[in-house]
């Protein structure tokens, strides 16, 4: 943000010694150094508020992402379970007509041998 070298620094600190003097100047640094740690903290912090919100939307992007794949297998399911019902249906059909057909071949059989 600021690029300060040495001798810059040693510029400020001397104006500072003039312009605030020397008894007080301890008091001020004191409390610069305070405020600095709480712009510190409270940039931390809404970094940490930021981070923390992108993770939640990354989650939701995720959880529907995930919903959706999760409907796609459940309609896919419903589709094989409604195509195997329908052939079970016709094997049954197909079964019942054998069925049937094999029981008047039997009885047309009967009638037609002499009994003795």
């Amino acid at each position: 943000m600021f690029d300060f070298s040495f001798s810059e620094l040693i510029v400020v600190l001397v104006v500072a010694l003039v312009v605030i003097g020397p008894e007080r100047l301890p008091k001020v640094a004191r409390t610069l150094g305070h405020l600095y740690g709480r712009a510190q903290r409270y940039v931390n912090g809404v970094k940490a508020d930021i981070s923390r919100d992108m993770a939640v939307e990354e989650f939701r992007q995720l959880q529907a992402k995930v919903q959706a794949e999760a409907q796609a297998v459940e309609q896919s399911v419903k589709n094989i379970a409604v195509s195997a019902d329908e052939q079970m249906h016709q094997i049954n059909a197909a079964v019942t007509q054998l069925s049937s057909t094999n029981k008047t071949d039997v009885a047309d059989t009967k009638s037609s041998t002499p009994s003795a």
